[in-house]
């Protein structure tokens, strides 16, 4: 259960400030936001803000997504003969239209729809006691959808194909620009839940409990100067001679490590170092730093170190590609159980680690990922005239194929290496 509830809230907490970064710039640029929904699925609240957006929570704790009018698969459809009621404002025009079976108003006027304009005429049509008539409809009406979800109906003016090209180039950047800065606030964060930041210039440690070092009667701020003889004055040399020394190791071997204590006294001990995936490990990790501006420079740190590390992923990806080397939900819940069991900093890091990822994955120019879209508001600004919406909606489509197919392959691939 721990794990489950792990998995939830690091995909929702990154995917709903990666949705809020596309709300927050899109009304900036004039842009109607429907939606903002958290949770995916049915919906169990809903609120209708002065702001005409529906701010709803869904069923399924998985995530969360934006409706801007115009934007996607954005669209509102009223089948021919559907039975519509509406609610007509002092001026004659229609303020709601009343889909939904589950919201009942015995003041509105019934109707069977037979045609509609919401974006340019802002007309709907239908029959009235078996007679055909028109209303205008209000450029701030409502629709209720067939599930009873409550939003703005989407004129042309309001939506994302009518905003400037640099406020759709912010709105699509935004998502991942909110990632990027999530990420930074996780590490200063982690920072300051460990106790300080990590100091990887210096041959001094943090011992691990539990670990090889501390059963050897290392503390922490002991400093390593050899390992097996090889010489070390940071924590890259550590990691270097670590390996080194282990890679034809069994379990009767063990490491001799010189150790100067904080006291000064040096002393050398015998470590058995712990076999984990192939890899040995004697249970330390870098010191810390504890000054205030040290935290915050050490998860400014953390957050570029973690971006160029998947960063270098991706290119050894495109040079070398491997299902192996992607993940998907499935990996991503092992992570979380394992970062789970290992406690809050390492549910942080995990965190911070996905939502960096998450915002570089989506600036790659493929269709139908942010930084597609951003591709091509730059073609658009250099033409200084819009790709025609049919053309940019079959580029889309491409790409949400291109994504679909790799999400399952990634999935299957995940759950082939995690059960079988």
């Amino acid at each position: 259960m721990k794990a489950i509830i792990t998995f939830i809230i690091i995909f929702c907490v990154i995917v709903v400030v990666h949705e809020f970064g596309h709300f927050f710039f899109a009304k900036r640029s004039g842009i109607l936001v429907r939606e903002f929904a958290i949770g995916m699925g049915p919906k169990i609240f809903a609120h209708t803000g002065k702001d005409g957006t529906a701010y709803t929570v869904r069923i399924l704790p998985l995530g969360g997504y934006v409706r801007m009018a115009g934007w996607g698969e954005d669209k509102t459809e009223i089948k021919t003969g559907s039975p519509a009621s509406l609610t007509i404002g002092q001026d004659g025009k229609v303020t709601r239209i009343n889909l939904s079976s589950h919201q009942i108003d015995q003041t509105a006027l019934p109707m069977n729809v037979t045609g509609y304009d919401l974006e340019d005429e802002l007309t709907i049509t239908g029959l009235v006691l078996d007679e055909s008539k028109t209303y205008s409809v209000d450029h701030d009406a409502t629709i209720v959808e067939e599930d009873g979800t409550e939003l703005r109906i989407a004129p042309l003016d309001v939506q994302y194909q009518n905003a400037s090209v640099w406020g759709r180039l912010i709105t699509n950047f935004a998502g991942p620009m909110n990632n990027f800065i999530l990420s930074l606030v996780v590490f200063i964060a982690l920072a300051f839940v460990q106790g300080g930041a990590q100091d990887t210039s210096t041959n001094a440690v943090t011992v691990t409990s539990g670990g090889a070092m501390q059963a050897a009667g290392i503390k922490t701020g002991d400093e390593i100067l050899s390992i097996d003889g090889d010489s070390i004055t940071d924590w890259a040399s550590l990691k270097e001679a670590v390996a080194e020394n282990t890679a034809d190791f069994s379990e009767e071997d063990s490491l001799s490590v010189a150790v100067k204590s904080s006291d000064g006294v040096k002393k050398t001990v015998e470590v058995k170092p712990e076999e984990h995936d192939g890899s040995y490990f004697i249970g330390v990790s870098p010191a810390l730093k504890t000054g205030f501006w040290d935290k915050i420079v050490g998860g400014i740190q953390q957050t570029w170190i973690g971006a160029t590390a998947i960063f270098s992923a991706l290119g050894n990806l495109i040079t070398n590609f491997s299902l192996n080397k992607l993940g998907g939900p499935v990996a991503m819940y092992q992570m979380s159980a394992q970062a789970s069991e290992a406690g809050l900093a390492s549910v942080l890091y995990l965190m911070g680690m996905i939502s960096i990822n998450l915002g570089i994955f989506n600036l790659i120019p493929i269709p139908a990922l942010d930084g597609g879209k951003i591709v091509i508001n730059i073609i658009e600004a250099v033409r200084r005239k819009p790709l025609k919406q049919e053309t940019e909606t079959y580029i889309t489509l491409a790409g949400v194929a291109v994504m679909f197919v790799l999400m399952i392959a990634v999935t299957w691939n995940d759950i082939m290496r995690a059960f079988f």
